[in-house]
């Protein structure tokens, strides 16, 4: 973060019930991102969400 820019390394993943994925959003951290997942998990649709981690490569990992 030396450049000014902010980083977030932490992303909520959905998975639909015809196996889609979508990037739900990026976070700083990762229990702001777990509260995310959680409360959208909360709802009681057929939809997975899920934190992965953005590697230093730009790819991400479940984690």
């Amino acid at each position: 973060m030396n450049d000014g820019t902010i980083t977030l390394p932490w992303l909520v993943i959905r998975q639909d019930d015809n196996g889609n994925r979508y990037r739900v959003g990026r976070y700083a951290t990762r229990p702001e991102a777990q509260k995310i997942a959680d409360s959208l998990d909360s709802r009681g649709h057929r939809q997975l969400y899920w934190v992965e981690r953005v590697g230093a490569n730009g790819s991400s990992s479940a984690d």
